[in-house]
């Protein structure tokens, strides 16, 4: 019998973490999309995570977040909260690390929207949050559900920052990920085989159904 522990341990990290990032995500994909000025550092900083590799990322985090660092010791004394080998600091970690594949498709569900149409809806004397929700948001639904999907698949696939933050702690910090390169190591792999063909099946229907809503709001 295979432990399930790391799979289920790495959907409620993806599931937490998308949630999270959605609700962070929304007002600055906003500000992005309406504001008048190019906030082109903003954008680059979002991005990043793109680019620079995981490890990389996961290292910085733990130098500033750790609880050796000022920042990590003074949050931990006023919020009691760990930051290292923590399945809070895997959130943490995985909100950075995925915040452009929630900010961006938001960004760009924002700016497909006719300006006209949110005139219309302010001339109607509807507020901006009333105009959010019965306006923009039944206008982006594929925007909105790609920002979910890529996030929480991302999320599932999270490996080098998971790594650096979390270890591999049993029930804790453990996740699929992190399962499949201990097995590795040990050499089981069919125990890695098995959490790889999880996390394939897991990302191949969440890329369906992305595609089959897709065709439908089109």
């Amino acid at each position: 019998m295979y432990d399930w522990q790391p799979i289920i341990l790495t959907l409620q990290l993806a599931a937490t973490t998308t949630f999270i990032l959605f609700l962070i995500s929304i007002p600055v994909a906003y500000w992005l999309a309406f504001s008048p000025k190019k906030h082109t550092w903003i954008e680059t900083l979002i991005l990043l995570p793109l680019i620079v590799p995981p490890v990389v990322l996961g290292f910085y985090l733990l130098i500033v977040f750790g609880k050796n660092s000022y920042i990590g010791s003074a949050v931990n004394t006023v919020t009691g909260f760990q930051f290292v080998f923590t399945f809070e600091g895997l959130v943490f970690a995985s909100i950075i690390y995925s915040l452009p594949f929630m900010v961006k498709p938001l960004q760009s569900g924002f700016e497909s929207i006719p300006r006209a149409w949110i005139e219309t809806a302010y001339c109607l004397g509807k507020s901006k949050w009333e105009t959010l929700y019965f306006v923009m948001f039944p206008n982006m639904k594929f925007a909105i559900l790609s920002a979910i999907a890529l996030s929480f698949a991302h999320t599932v696939g999270e490996f080098g920052v998971v790594l650096m933050i979390g270890g591999s702690i049993p029930g804790k910090t453990k996740v699929a990920s992190i399962a499949i390169y201990d097995a590795v190591q040990s050499l089981n792999y069919p125990q890695a085989n098995f959490y790889s063909l999880v996390l394939v099946a897991i990302t191949f229907v969440i890329l369906l159904c992305i595609y089959k809503r897709g065709e439908k709001i089109n």
